[in-house]
């Protein structure tokens, strides 16, 4: 074992790993079965105006498709739900039947419920009446626990009388209002349709409500952005006193009409005032500063929250906790029965609205080997600032497969992109604000085919 390594790790978990038995086959052979409560997703796809940087399977819709996409919904939360989800797949021969008995037989799934998030599009674009309906459907089919946490994105401007009214009623405790900028040329020229007044009226109306659980999200890299804006939006954020706080950078794609406008070199959107990649990173790194100081600390790469007030939901997906999504475009994750094969089983809806509503297409099932199963808990678990614990890893993956990785990490350690402190191994400052080239670091050879040897070595 080279001293190069043995700086990365530690040396007291390095002597750890080598008192454990060497796994020669799948890790979750002597797993046993370990019921987690589930969150549930619930994608409602529909805008009042396309934001010109949104690269999600969301739009403006017709509300004479609500009804029918509300309808079915509320059909796959019933033929997903423990007990129904054993009947339902019976018989059923079709690629959605086959992927439904799969889960059915194959994956471990808890009839409790810890977490629900609506997300858009813009939820409260639907009637009072088919929000209730959604809500009914989670409760009817599955148990909610006591403190669960209960979110729904909102567009600000959007927040009327009539719409808080119905999310206190159906239960909801936490809303995530997707302001990008305070600054209202900023918010304007990227289509949303806000001002920094309205929104911050509607906080206090959320308050009023008894919604005190309050998320707002930013973008840094919008068109017209500068410096001294960006530290005005973060000003006004802190002001508002909300616990919890989203920063994105802006992401440049071919799937947004911003991103293509910048990738072409052209005008539209507003593209020849996006701010370089130096200065939104400068952006980025200011907001960390700014939100940390002011107890707003970061735990995620993107994610802020004063203490206690971390999304419950979304540290599923960063720790490989399950959840099921419905709607379009809406993605799930089980772990298996032991014995099974694969790790756990990922699965999504289509995102075709037209397709999801008439049920033409069937789940994409993703069988999830032990080895992308690793993959997974370091590239998620390293978004967040605790990092991920490799004894754990160890125990679950098995200590040859955790070694496999001793290369990429002894180079990022030397390059000042993770750090390994008491046994966990995080990203550095540097390595979240480069968190890509880590991850596609990870990503890359399966453990297996890097592995050299069954053992740890001398």
């Amino acid at each position: 074992m080279s001293r190069r390594w043995l700086s990365v790790i530690g040396s007291s978990v390095l002597n750890t790993l080598k008192n454990r038995e060497p796994i020669t086959d799948h890790p979750g052979k002597t797993e046993i079965l370990n019921f987690v409560a589930v969150g549930i997703y619930i994608s409602v796809p529909f805008c009042k105006t396309k934001c010109s940087y949104c690269n999600f399977a969301s739009g403006v819709f017709s509300k004479q498709v609500f009804k029918r996409y509300v309808d079915r919904v509320v059909e796959d939360i019933s033929s997903l739900a423990p007990p129904a989800i054993d009947l339902s797949s019976r018989g059923d021969a079709s690629p959605r039947g086959i992927c439904i008995s799969e889960i059915a037989t194959s994956c471990q799934l808890d009839h409790d419920v810890d977490s629900i998030y609506l997300g858009g599009g813009t939820p409260t674009l639907l009637e009072p009446a088919q929000l209730e309906r959604l809500f009914a459907a989670v409760r009817e089919n599955f148990s909610i626990t006591q403190n669960a946490e209960v979110t729904v994105e909102c567009a600000p401007g959007t927040m009327s009388a009539e719409v808080i009214e119905t999310l206190v009623r159906c239960g909801v405790n936490r809303v995530s209002l997707g302001v990008q900028s305070f600054i209202d040329k900023e918010a304007s020229s990227v289509a949303r349709l806000h001002t920094r007044v309205v929104t911050l009226e509607e906080i206090g109306r959320l308050r009023a409500a008894g919604i005190e659980n309050i998320s707002i999200d930013l973008i840094a890299g919008l068109p017209h952005q500068t410096r001294e804006s960006w530290d005005d939006s973060l000003a006004q954020l802190i002001e508002t006193g909300v616990p919890h706080a989203s920063v994105y950078m802006l992401e440049v794609d071919e799937d947004s009409r911003l991103g293509r406008e910048l990738i072409a070199g052209g005008t539209k959107y507003h593209a020849h005032f996006v701010p370089d990649d130096d200065l939104t990173a400068d952006l980025y790194e200011r907001a960390c500063e700014r939100l940390n100081g002011d107890g707003i600390s970061q735990y995620e790469i993107s994610n802020f929250a004063r203490a206690g007030r971390e999304s419950t939901h979304n540290l599923k997906y960063w720790t490989r906790q399950p959840y099921l999504g419905f709607g379009v475009d809406a993605h799930s994750m089980l772990m298996t029965l032991p014995g099974s094969g694969p790790e756990s089983i990922r699965f999504a809806s289509t995102d075709n609205l037209e397709h999801y509503v008439s049920g033409e297409a069937a789940p994409q099932c993703d069988r999830v080997t032990w080895d992308k199963a690793l993959q997974e808990a370091f590239f998620l678990g390293l978004r967040l600032n605790s990092g991920v614990n490799l004894i754990d890893l160890a125990e679950r993956y098995g200590p040859a497969a955790l070694i496999a990785f001793r290369e990429d990490f002894a180079e990022m350690a030397n390059t000042g992109l993770i750090e390994v402190e008491g046994g966990s191994i995080r990203l550095t400052p540097r390595g979240r604000l480069l968190s890509n080239e880590v991850f596609a670091r990870l990503i890359g050879p399966t453990p297996s085919t890097k592995a050299s040897s069954a053992c740890l070595p001398d």
